[in-house]
């Protein structure tokens, strides 16, 4: 029977919706005030589901220390209180909205996910109304 894993972890963390290449007119005309320094800054939840490889015990999909190392080293070290768009290089020139730290996270955790287990979902919250999920990568 098909099973799978998910464990939460969360950050703080500031953005601003804004494009580097665009005007200022242009950043306010499509993101408002979300443009607009200083920025506005969310606490963020990052779930993340594995499902168990072929040699994976049945009843234990992922070694869970291993897992929360991951997602430690990941997610919450490197975006913890971070200013996103200024203070992490993959942000400077992508927006950084739900969508784009899904699909971030998914490609750094996958090739880490320990004894065949492998990445089904990342999902990202910004709040209990918004969340994006990542479910892999062309």
């Amino acid at each position: 029977m098909p099973t799978t894993l998910t464990r939460t972890v969360s950050f703080f963390a500031l953005h601003r919706l804004y494009r580097p290449e665009w005007s200022p007119q242009q950043n306010q005309q499509a993101f408002g005030a979300l443009s607009q320094e200083p920025p506005h800054g969310h606490q963020y939840s990052c779930a993340v589901t594995v499902a168990s490889g072929p040699q994976a015990p049945a009843d234990l999909l992922v070694d869970l220390a291993e897992l929360d190392r991951i997602l430690e080293e990941e997610v919450v070290q490197p975006f913890e209180g971070k200013y996103l768009n200024r203070d992490l290089p993959a942000f400077a020139r992508t927006l950084p909205t739900c969508e784009a730290l899904a699909e971030h996270f998914f490609r750094r955790i996958a090739p880490r996910l320990p004894g065949g287990a492998t990445l089904e979902r990342v999902r990202v919250s910004e709040d209990p109304t918004l969340y994006a999920d990542c479910t892999g990568l062309a």
